[in-house]
């Protein structure tokens, strides 16, 4: 039988102490109507050490690329693939990510920041069940636990995309008095730790056409601009917020699970892996630009913005066949779901989000 937790020896609880759990237990051998406290010294440390209190301000995070073989391997001994663009976008097929070692998880994570999206074609990974696709999702981080979303009954990992003729609640959070259904954005930037390498596979699409993700390369967008215009952004920090999602959600009777937060970011950040350099705003959830006057910072955001929208020419448009999982860099690129089937077909979709690192000004 394992040992208590209790008899975990020793820990050290500063410089000056040691508690050994076993000796402690042996020498206070208390009935249950012992005060435990009053038969303890000043010096002798909580009975159970191993819960005493941690506190790590670092919020570490070792990408999972970056142990990966450049020449991966194990991801594309089997695979054969397709750039859909020169600068964003691989159609993969021949290999199953739920057969993937830890090696060719690691390679995974490279390609998607090298190639920004990955479509994977005829994929078991639906079947799996959650324990497993959540195993292979925390390979690359921790998993975001998303405040107002609908997720999977006694698996708050999941974030569920779902639309039927009853149900469109992400054309209501965009408003339906529009003329584009288009909501570019990238994953709740607003976290301290936005997310990494993305999954997201379909469940039921539209039976024809229609439904897939528009997905821009957020370096490619950077690329663009002139040598002075890149070097007014890098150094500019700009604030992303939770608080339109949580208003949204309470005004439904939705959950908050947490309180929304607001969060400064880099304008301009590096990739820890390939050390591209990408612009990090987006329409979903950027705000502000720190120290600008509202003026300025709106006609900034809203030049970055319509620059980002506007680059068709380094954005693809994933379409989901049966069994597709498509992968992508959270850090690196914006999309957008197509709201452009009738509202009666349903389409239904989950999302694991892992989380990355703090984001590191370019």
């Amino acid at each position: 039988m394992a040992p208590s937790v209790a008899e975990i020896v020793p820990v050290t609880i500063d410089s000056d102490t040691s508690v050994d759990n076993v000796t402690l237990l042996k020498k206070h051998s208390l009935d249950k109507s012992s005060v435990v406290s009053a038969e303890l010294k000043k010096d002798d440390g909580p009975l159970f050490p191993f819960y005493y209190p941690h506190f790590d301000n670092t919020e570490k995070h070792v990408d999972a690329g970056s142990r990966a073989d450049p020449a991966k391997p194990h991801l594309l001994a089997t695979a054969t693939t397709e750039n859909l663009t020169p600068y964003i976008g691989t159609e993969i097929k021949g290999v199953q990510i739920s057969q993937l070692n830890q090696e060719g998880l690691d390679e995974l994570a490279l390609y998607a920041a090298e190639r920004k999206v990955l479509v994977f074609r005829d994929q078991d990974f639906k079947d799996l069940g959650p324990d497993r696709q959540v195993e292979i999702a925390k390979h690359f981080g921790p998993i975001q636990l998303h405040p107002t979303s609908g997720n999977v009954k006694g698996y708050p990992e999941f974030h569920v995309v779902y639309r039927d003729g009853q149900h469109n609640r992400f054309e209501e959070y965009g408003g339906s008095n529009r003329l584009s259904k288009t909501q570019w954005h990238s994953d709740v930037t607003y976290e301290k730790q936005p997310p990494c390498t993305t999954f997201f596979f379909s469940l039921e699409q539209p039976p024809n056409s229609g439904g897939d993700t528009l997905f821009a390369s957020q370096v490619e967008a950077y690329n663009r601009l002139s040598p002075g215009f890149q070097q007014r952004l890098e150094g500019l920090r700009a604030v992303h917020s939770a608080v339109h999602q949580a208003d949204f959600s309470r005004k439904r009777n939705d959950p908050v699970r947490r309180g929304p937060i607001e969060t400064s970011h880099p304008v301009v950040r590096k990739h820890p892996v390939t050390g591209e350099k990408a612009l990090f705003v987006n329409p979903g959830f950027t705000r502000y630009i720190e120290g600008y006057k509202q003026e300025e910072s709106d006609n900034l955001l809203r030049f970055l913005f319509d620059h980002i929208a506007r680059g068709a020419d380094f954005q693809i448009r994933a379409t989901y066949k049966p069994n597709t999982v498509v992968v992508w860099d959270n850090r690196v690129t914006v999309h957008s779901a197509t709201n452009d089937f009738p509202s009666k077909v349903r389409r239904h979709a989950v999302r694991l989000t892992p989380q990355g690192e703090i984001p590191i000004p370019a």
